[in-house]
């Protein structure tokens, strides 16, 4: 008989806490699988980051009932199931892994190597477990790395030396620009190291700022992509591997998205699941006739369809007549509703109240007068304010409190200026509704008689060359200079960089898609002096 290992790749969307419902979804997989096995991604009875939620006893004890409603409802299931939860093992909680088959526990294994980095803190929530053991399943041992235990070599060795014949990688890996090819790095140096198949399972779905991109693939012990599972998507996908020559039958495999079409699918995914597992019925959102609101739009629509969006332009009295048509254009090819709310008046009343109301403080009464309009709009009808400041202008405080920053959520806070004007062009080519003036306009937040953007701030090409270097790269002012940058125009920016931290702190989240996006990427100090001593 042929040397195979069946297996339903279960590439799921939980809901964070949502332990009954999520119990309920792996039930629905399980059931219906005639597989050898069901693999589930980590953490898929509670979701993934669970974060201090583990915290709490009660909410460890509801797992515990539910694993135990599911050995009781799977007794006579066809498919054993991989399932990973939050697990109390003599008083401490670890990141585990059950296997399950005919209604028993026939293995637990515990992660050994906790992330305690970027958006990860699991040494704050779990204990990590020993060196795993190597599980016997349909005649062949079989070994679990557990995500992080993935990157390592030592956990993979060990299971090698135990006898496992292929690894079985649950996973809450959420998505970056440069993570797939990250992941298949570090598989491919595991399945080198030990000559041994690698069956990788994610977590698909958005999760607060994060969003996980699904993905799964199985690779052979040569790092040859056997299968691959779309992004973005949930869905299960049943295939078989055959040990006898490292080849993979069943579903049919996809390629992953690249570039823009990529990124695109990450931003959708994420604003539609944080307004549907929130439960908001729709979006407002203040439209400009700038790119930074008309990408933000357009994200909405697609992710959430026209009727659910609703665009607010609120136009003062130095509004040109170009933004007035472009808003209305863009409004009119995304199909969605659209209303105009001069500000005008609340301006009077403001300069009626505040004596020679001027300068910065006149600009942002405006921007402030235009957040208070969105959240009474949204208070009438429960939808959440989106808001659309880009990553340029976050990080250096080019930006409003309890203005232009209020909302729920920001779609592009982790886009750089460049990379909005590059997303819009991608997405008009599937079909042209950003107007084209938008795309080609000098910036401006039009608060003042000609005023634009670089009134204030480099070029921004140039502003997010240097943030690149300062955020994601953590240069030196001299290794910034080397590249090209005048000095003077690195401190300047830095200095806007550090200045702005606490306005970030205040700023609603938004979906993650870079190494370090504002927020538990980068801790920065508020009170921070450092730049002093540069």
């Amino acid at each position: 008989m042929p040397d195979t290992l069946s297996l339903t790749l279960a590439q799921l969307n939980p809901v964070v806490g949502d332990i009954a419902g999520n119990t309920q979804k792996i039930l629905d997989v399980w059931k219906k699988s005639d597989a050898d096995m069901v693999v589930f991604a980590e953490m898929v009875i509670c979701g993934y980051p669970p974060e201090d939620l583990v915290l709490k006893p009660g909410f460890v004890k509801t797992i515990h009932e539910h694993i135990d409603e599911l050995l009781a409802a799977s007794k006579d299931f066809k498919a054993a199931a991989l399932i990973s939860c939050p697990w109390q093992i003599d008083g401490d909680v670890y990141n585990a892994v059950h296997v399950i088959e005919g209604g028993k526990i026939i293995h637990t294994q515990t992660k050994h190597h906790l992330p305690n980095y970027g958006v990860f803190d699991e040494y704050r929530i779990f204990k990590s477990g020993p060196l795993p053991d190597a599980f016997e399943f349909k005649g062949r041992k079989l070994g679990i790395l557990i995500c992080e235990d993935m990157w390592y070599p030592n956990v993979a060795e060990h299971l090698k030396k135990q006898g496992a014949k292929a690894f079985i990688v649950p996973n809450g890996s959420p998505f970056e620009t440069t993570k797939d090819e990250t992941r298949f790095d570090i598989a491919r140096d595991r399945v080198k190291e030990t000559e041994l198949p690698l069956i990788y399972v994610n977590q698909v779905g958005g999760q607060d700022e994060l969003v996980f991109d699904g993905a799964s693939f199985i690779m052979d012990p040569h790092g040859k992509i056997l299968f691959q599972g779309p992004e973005f998507i949930e869905g299960t996908y049943d295939v078989t591997y055959a040990f006898d020559d490292d080849s993979v039958s069943g579903d049919a495999s996809v390629e992953n998205l690249s570039g823009d079409a990529e990124l695109y699918g990450a931003l959708k995914l994420g604003l539609k699941d944080y307004i549907e597992k929130n439960g908001f019925p729709g979006l407002v959102l203040g439209l400009s006739g700038g790119i930074d609101s008309a990408l933000a739009a357009t994200i909405a629509v697609d992710a959430l369809d026209p009727e659910r969006v609703q665009c607010v332009m609120m136009p003062s009295p130095y509004t040109s007549q170009d933004s007035l048509d472009d808003a209305q254009a863009l409004a009119e090819n995304l199909g969605c509703a659209y209303e105009i709310i001069p500000i005008e008046k609340a301006m009077t009343a403001f300069e009626g109240t505040i004596e020679d109301l001027s300068g910065v403080g006149h600009e942002n009464m405006q921007s402030r007068v235009r957040g208070l309009i969105l959240m009474a709009l949204s208070n009438m009808s429960g939808k959440m304010v989106l808001s659309n400041g880009n990553k340029s202008e976050m990080a250096v405080g080019y930006a409003t409190l309890y203005g232009d920053m209020c909302g729920g959520f920001n779609v592009i806070k982790d886009l750089y200026k460049m990379q909005v004007y590059a997303l819009a062009r991608w997405r008009n080519k599937l079909s042209p509704v950003i107007p084209e003036r938008i795309l080609t306009k000098a910036p401006t937040a039009e608060l003042k008689d000609n005023q634009t953007d670089q009134d204030s701030l480099p070029p921004y090409d140039v502003l997010d060359g240097i943030l690149e270097c300062l955020i994601e790269e953590d240069l030196s002012v001299a290794d910034i200079v080397s590249r090209g940058f005048e000095k003077d125009t690195v401190l300047r920016v830095w200095q806007m960089l550090d200045r702005a931290e606490y306005k970030r702190r205040q700023s609603p989240p938004g979906v993650k898609i870079t190494a370090r996006n504002f927020g538990r990427d980068r801790r920065y100090p508020i009170t921070n002096h450092y730049l002093k001593s540069i």
